[in-house]
């Protein structure tokens, strides 16, 4: 108590400064009207800003529940759009199986995905969800909506690896469309998208943009299936032949859902293949 006191007695005159300052202030203010108006215009203007200043700060606040709110309605959207794009898919995914029955004559096609692939090796090898217990055999050839894939080279009851273009032992018989020049197919393991199509006769006549595609010459795919367009025409080693650079149709970097495609007289070529072998 005593302290206070002290600190009243010690700065007494600054009070009674401050004390007489604000009644002559409040005189000033009470009794001329310029200075009173002036007084309720600063006032106004000064309670304004505040006000203003509250009002924001008071926005700035429930922005943060505002954005919770949006941020709980993109998740939900986010995942209206995950499930929206997948019944799409499915939907794209059974016109394009319908389309390559109507195409594909005389052999029955098997929907599958692709679980796992590689793309940068050598020798690369697509894995399938489907297998033994679905129907999968080796030597099966698989495809795609925009061409071909590959030949299905080993199984498992549930799954199946896959010998894409993309692959150093890979060798299609190809043809190009609308005329009976044919050759085969093999990648060199550069660009995922180009192959070679080699042991093509030297006196056709190619150009480029002309398009390649299967030529039927085997049980595994049928005559017909596109694989990708003439870009370049090169003579050969030993100059007997044209090599010709191949745009492949497939975009084996995005692949997600093939096909299977099971001949129906798959069986049949592959009974006659084995007796053979056993009378060698």
């Amino acid at each position: 108590m005593q302290r206070l006191l002290d600190f009243l007695k010690k700065y007494s005159y600054w009070f009674l400064f401050l004390l007489l300052e604000g009644l002559s202030l409040l005189l000033l203010f009470r009794f001329n009207s310029y200075q009173k108006s002036v007084w309720v215009t600063s006032a106004n203007a000064v309670s304004g800003k505040i006000l203003e200043w509250k009002s924001d700060f008071s926005k700035y606040i429930s922005l943060i529940d505002i954005n919770q709110q949006l941020t709980q309605k993109n998740i939900l959207l986010e995942h209206r759009v995950q499930q929206l794009t997948e019944e799409l898919r499915k939907k794209e995914v059974e016109n394009l199986s319908v389309a390559l029955s109507d195409s594909i004559k005389g052999y029955e096609l098997m929907a599958a995905k692709v679980v796992e692939s590689s793309l940068f090796k050598k020798n690369n090898y697509i894995t399938i969800n489907k297998g033994e217990n679905d129907g999968v055999e080796c030597e099966m050839g698989v495809v795609c909506g925009t061409g071909v894939v590959g030949i299905v080279y080993a199984t498992s009851p549930h799954y199946a690896i896959v010998m894409p273009l993309l692959n150093g032992k890979s060798n299609i018989s190809c043809q190009i469309r609308g005329t009976d020049y044919f050759g085969y197919l093999r990648w060199n393991g550069e660009h995922p998208k180009y192959a070679s199509m080699e042991d093509v006769p030297r006196h056709a006549k190619i150009e480029n943009g002309m398009e390649v595609e299967t030529s039927g010459f085997s049980a595994v795919f049928p005559e017909g299936i596109k694989v990708g367009e003439v870009v370049r025409t090169e003579g050969s080693a030993d100059g007997l032949s044209y090599c010709l650079q191949v745009n492949l149709s497939t975009d084996f970097a995005s692949l997600r859902d093939v096909y299977v495609l099971k001949s129906t007289s798959h069986a049949e070529i592959k009974q006659l293949h084995q007796g053979i072998i056993k009378e060698k």
